[in-house]
């Protein structure tokens, strides 16, 4: 094999190899928590669900991702 065509095959691997790793890593699912009211009026309850995706095994930010949002008393907000 020649010096050319061996960096040029040792080159493309080494590009290659990220990629492909990259591609294969799972997405992390994702929970959205929907309320009508604001965040300050029951932080017991986001809390309570919290503690009960922690019983299950899901752990926020390290396997799902939680996606809060608040309507805060403005119903067309929660489309």
């Amino acid at each position: 094999m020649r010096r050319r065509e061996f960096i040029a095959l040792v080159g493309s691997a080494a590009v290659a190899r990220p990629l492909a790793v990259r591609a294969q890593q799972p997405t992390m699912p994702v929970i959205g928590y929907l309320r009508s009211d604001s965040p300050d009026a029951s932080p017991k309850l986001r809390l309570e669900f919290i503690k009960g995706l922690n019983e299950t095994g899901y752990v926020d930010g390290r396997n799902v991702a939680i996606e809060y949002r608040w309507a805060e008393g403005q119903y067309d907000r929660l489309p």
